[in-house]
């Protein structure tokens, strides 16, 4: 009976150490996506954290400038220019035409400036030389980001269309800054666009480096 039994428990054992064995998965890195926010590498080194976030802002700011679908700006008009500077001077509307041309955030003469900080409504109207049936429309701002409160898309035969009136809660930083507007393809063709801002809602001199259109 002995003979049995002992033969019977190694193997019932030996079942039971299998069932509750499980075989480890293969050990893998995940890579921490480059546009993360910092608290979600909080363990990082804060170091290559910045660096993380300065290649995902440069890959960023690639992808805009060399967007096929889109157009700058390329004549401006504003309400107010800082020291009343006139085209194609520093800090004139005229700055805020082309492809953008300040590297660096913050106040630069390549850019448009009103003609005082935090003094109320301030318009820029920027004229494009494709009409397009527009998706669109991107704002490089380089300093005191997030005051826009308005955006109009002006037609081919000079009327208005307004595709946002808000407060701006966007999330600004030295590596955001862009404003973005996406709308329902215009069933009219755009040449023009104008931006209203509240300055004295965002302190400090809100500037504009450049206003691409997208649209087909």
């Amino acid at each position: 009976m002995k003979s049995i039994i002992i033969p019977f428990l190694v193997f019932l054992f030996a079942t039971l150490a299998a069932c509750g064995r499980q075989e480890s998965a293969p050990a893998t890195t995940v890579p921490v996506p480059m546009s993360s926010d910092p608290a979600a590498v909080a363990d990082e080194d804060p170091t290559l954290t910045r660096k993380r976030l300065e290649v995902a802002a440069a890959l960023a700011e690639e992808q805009i400038v060399s967007d096929a679908r889109g157009q700058w700006a390329t004549s401006a008009k504003a309400s107010s220019t800082y020291n009343d500077a006139q085209d194609p001077a520093s800090y004139s509307a005229f700055q805020a035409t082309g492809t953008p041309n300040v590297t660096r955030f913050g106040d630069n003469a390549n850019a448009w400036c009103p003609k005082a900080s935090d003094a109320g409504i301030e318009r820029l109207e920027l004229g494009f030389a494709r009409p397009v049936n527009a998706t669109e429309i991107r704002v490089r701002q380089n300093s005191a980001p997030g005051a826009i409160i308005k955006v109009e898309l002006i037609d081919d035969t000079g009327s208005t269309h307004t595709i946002y009136e808000d407060i701006d809660t966007e999330k600004y930083s030295d590596l955001n800054f862009w404003f973005r507007k996406s709308f329902e393809k215009t069933p009219y063709l755009v040449t023009g666009a104008k931006l209203t801002m509240a300055t004295n809602a965002v302190s400090g001199w809100n500037q504009v480096d450049a206003v691409q259109l997208i649209g087909e």
